[in-house]
């Protein structure tokens, strides 16, 4: 964890938190939610306003996701739009995040000024118990609080300015007066102040949930279709004719969703050759067979994978993802197109990456980095989670090999090298 930590491709995103009236507000959240006030006087913070420290300071890493549903946040400045979701049950957790903030952004900056917004990001469930509680998710709603009541006291002055412009005679009412100067003290001119969030009501879209070993969720407008492992409670008992289920480790079946939803871009020359993708899915695929035959005492280089790939070829031939790949680089020079039912399902998705032009590509990255546990650079890129869970197997000298190519290639340009492979 400390490689990790080290070169920043876990926590290395985050703000920092130290100003003490930013602590001391933080502090008033966790009051808010029932939790312990934090010793510390120092800690960094993702885009919900989870804390690592916090979490093992607190000794639960769910502390703002208890249950793993109704996630909870803490905004202490608007800038918190920039960074990542760290910590999360559900993919789309940080897009719901980045629709608040974008449709809110006046109320939250004028909000945070003066004080801390927290509160939950609410849907019509409170536990998961099946994956028919996930279907039954269709909308969240944000409900927002503030330490000092500046929402409630907010909506209290809207209404006694509105009864002092309707009703004629009650500019006389001393109380009325009294009460509309105690709200403004702690308001402000709310006329040029916009302090209530206009939009806590978003779409639950498409999403990944790590409940019940993951569980991906893709809507259409006909059809919803679960990918899941079998195992899950709930797979295949609810609402089959508007629901398909398909067995995550059914990879043709998966496939064929993914092509004829257009959410896949296949083997074609006008991506491949332009990405290099394939090229380095090759080379890492390579790393992955050398690495789990024999790895080296020091560390994974040229010279020793290329040693270890002319003394092995027929571990390479039986593998057949090698071969795979450098057959289609051929074929596609002249910008054809690979006729994807000859090729054995295991192999289709070495081939692949998401329709960059479908609004589900991320999520579809995700998928496909779950078939791909050689491909370790789209693992991290578009599930966090699995490289995690991934990287605590591994031996030292992979950690070393992996941790080092995403720092040297990657985080330098994040996005330019997304743009690059992936787009």
């Amino acid at each position: 964890m400390h490689r990790l930590i080290d070169n920043e491709l876990i926590f290395g995103t985050l703000m920092s938190v130290s100003e003490p009236h930013l602590v001391a507000r933080y502090n008033q959240a966790l009051a808010g939610f029932g939790l312990s006030a934090t010793k510390r006087d120092e800690f960094t913070i993702d885009m919900t306003g989870f804390s690592p420290q916090i979490a093992e300071e607190l000794g639960d890493p769910q502390y703002l996701d208890p249950a793993g549903i109704n996630r909870r946040f803490i905004i202490l400045t608007p800038d918190q739009a920039e960074l990542p979701v760290v910590h999360t049950q559900f993919s789309n957790t940080e897009d719901l995040m980045a629709a608040f903030f974008e449709h809110n952004r006046r109320a939250l900056h004028a909000l945070t000024i003066k004080d801390v917004v927290y509160g939950e990001i609410e849907d019509s469930i409170f536990q998961a118990h099946d994956i028919e509680d996930l279907l039954a998710i269709e909308q969240v709603e944000f409900k927002v609080s503030t330490v000092t009541d500046l929402l409630g006291r907010t909506g209290e002055l809207k209404t006694l300015i509105e009864r002092l412009t309707k009703e004629p005679d009650a500019w006389r009412e001393d109380a009325l007066l009294e009460r509309m100067v105690e709200c403004a003290k702690v308001t402000g001119d709310i006329r040029t102040n916009e302090l209530v969030p206009d939009q806590v009501l978003f779409r639950h879209n498409t999403f990944w949930t790590g409940h019940f070993g993951g569980v991906y969720v893709f809507i259409d407008e006909t059809a919803t279709t679960v990918i899941a492992d079998p195992a899950a409670p709930g797979f295949r008992r609810s609402r089959p004719w508007q629901v398909a289920y398909i067995d995550i480790g059914d990879k043709g079946a998966v496939y064929r969703f993914l092509a004829q939803t257009g959410r896949i871009d296949p083997p074609r020359g006008s991506w491949i050759e332009r990405t290099g993708l394939l090229e380095l899915r090759a080379k890492r695929a390579a790393t992955w067979l050398a690495m789990r035959d024999r790895p080296p005492e020091e560390k994974i280089d040229e010279r020793w994978l290329k040693s270890w790939i002319g003394a092995n070829s027929r571990a390479i031939e039986d593998d057949g993802t090698i071969p795979l790949i450098n057959w289609v680089n051929r074929q596609v020079t002249n910008w054809s197109s690979i006729d994807m039912n000859e090729i054995h399902p295991d192999h289709r998705f070495a081939l692949c990456r998401a329709n960059p032009e479908h609004a589900d590509h991320y999520l579809v990255n995700r998928l496909i980095s779950e078939y791909l546990p050689f491909d370790h650079m789209t693992r991290y890129i578009y599930h966090k989670q699995g490289f995690y869970r991934d990287y605590e197997n591994w031996p030292e000298v992979y950690r070393d090999h992996v941790v080092g190519d995403i720092a040297r290639h990657y985080m330098s340009d994040r996005r330019g090298y997304r743009q690059q492979l992936y787009h």
